[in-house]
């Protein structure tokens, strides 16, 4: 039996590492190319950044075409990976049990979990590693009752230096990222082609049977038993809405604002960003550096990267954005998003105040990189991990899945999501 697995991020890498244990066919199809870490030093953006020369988001992708932005409103920017490795080699590496909205529906991934942090290697960052500040700011938010603790992580603290740019790729290779599962896959047989992007689906008699790729300037099919979309709540649904499959307008995308203040020689970037979690209602709280904001959003740009503190807010949004065929997307922040942020903003501010962080406090940009919930797993569905109004042989492995925003990292969730869809797939496929 042939699996077309489209995608090689969490999702992706899981399911083809462990349809490739079990002796079955895989195919990767990974629409970018190799992933390579950001290695330039950011200190000579600083003259065009304080001039305003370095534009606006696209910029990034420019200098580095592994992240990939998409303006879904006049407010919102989404991101996400455009290589091998998906989003995970953009990531912090934070390794939080995110569950939001699964158990309701009789999904209980805590298995899963466990078995992941164990092959991963899951651990806290040393707080002797953390910076002096981000240690105040913890002690903050205790005394203001938030409980914060240590975030979980996919990082190897012995061979990590500390240079705080993590979403950017892992040069020293410390952090873990789904590469090391695809790895897996190929050393069982999978092979694995880059530069391949999936236009549609293909159906037989009500059937999968394979995938059209974008060949050069034409197109040409891949066929196969099976086909996994693992693209993440964009490219998945955008597949679907090609081949004239539904997907539904409900993505989610964990909207992240940035509260910046200001702290002489705070070098937040001297360490992991996001050591320490926060978990409210709706959002997490955790300190956080933000590039983006850095480098494009202008109330930001007189203050060196050195002297820059920031408190992220990482929202569970409403799932209400919408994904179209012809790739672009439309979501916005609601107004009920927008109170949520205020006041989580408000205790952002408070956590460095107390931390004798000072002002001026600006707001950073509205930013999401979780994208999920154009297939959202029903209640009816969860027995076969697959939405029953997909045809025989389709099956969904990524945050597409997932039907609520979580407001959480989500690494672990979508990389459980491919294991447990993975499994399901030995259990009912034909032979």
């Amino acid at each position: 039996m042939r699996a077309i697995i489209v995608g090689s991020g969490a999702g992706g890498a899981t399911i083809a590492r462990e349809l490739s244990q079990k002796g079955m066919e895989v195919i990767i199809l990974e629409s970018g190319g190799h992933f390579k870490p950001f290695t330039r030093r950011l200190s000579w953006t600083e003259p065009l950044r304080k001039i305003g020369l370095m534009g606006n988001e696209k910029t990034i992708t420019r200098l580095f075409p592994y992240l990939e932005t998409t303006r879904s409103s006049e407010e919102l920017v989404l991101v996400r990976g455009h290589g091998t490795g998906g989003s995970t080699v953009l990531s912090c590496g934070n390794m939080v049990r995110a569950d939001e909205g699964l158990k309701e529906i009789g999904l209980n991934l805590d298995s899963e979990f466990q078995e992941l942090e164990d092959l991963i290697g899951v651990k806290e960052f040393p707080k002797q590693r953390w910076r002096p500040l981000t240690q105040k700011m913890f002690q903050s938010a205790e005394k203001m009752g938030l409980e914060p603790q240590a975030t979980p992580k996919a990082v190897d603290a012995m061979k990590c230096v500390s240079c705080g740019l993590c979403e950017l790729g892992c040069a020293n290779q410390s952090r873990w990222d789904s590469r090391r599962f695809l790895e897996d896959a190929i050393q069982n047989g999978a092979i694995l082609k880059i530069k391949t992007p999936v236009k549609k689906v293909l159906l037989e008699n009500g059937r999968v049977s394979g995938v059209e790729i974008k060949s050069g300037i034409s197109s040409k099919a891949i066929y196969g038993d099976l086909v996994v979309l693992s693209a993440g709540g964009i490219g998945t649904a955008q597949i679907l809405k090609a081949s004239g499959l539904p997907a539904q307008d409900k993505l989610w995308t964990d909207i992240v604002l940035t509260l910046g203040g200001v702290a002489p020689g705070a070098k937040m970037l001297k360490e992991p960003p996001m050591v320490w979690y926060s978990q409210q209602k709706d959002y997490i709280l955790s300190p956080y550096v933000d590039i983006l904001s850095h480098w494009f959003h202008k109330p930001w740009k007189n203050v060196s990267i050195n002297d820059r503190v920031g408190m992220m807010v990482k929202l569970a949004d409403l799932e209400e954005g919408a994904v179209y065929e012809n790739g672009k997307v439309h979501k916005e922040i609601s107004q009920d998003d927008k109170q949520k942020l205020e006041v989580a903003v408000s205790l952002a501010r408070e956590i460095m105040e107390n931390s004798g962080v000072s002002g001026p406090y600006v707001k950073g940009m509205y930013n999401g990189g979780h994208l999920g919930g154009t297939v959202p797993l029903e209640k009816s569905d969860v027995g076969e991990m697959r939405p029953n109004y997909l045809p025989e042989g389709l099956w969904i492995g990524d945050l597409s899945l997932a039907p609520r925003s979580q407001g959480m990292p989500t690494i672990l969730l979508t990389a459980a999501l491919g294991l447990k869809v993975a499994r399901k797939i030995l259990e009912i496929e034909p032979k």
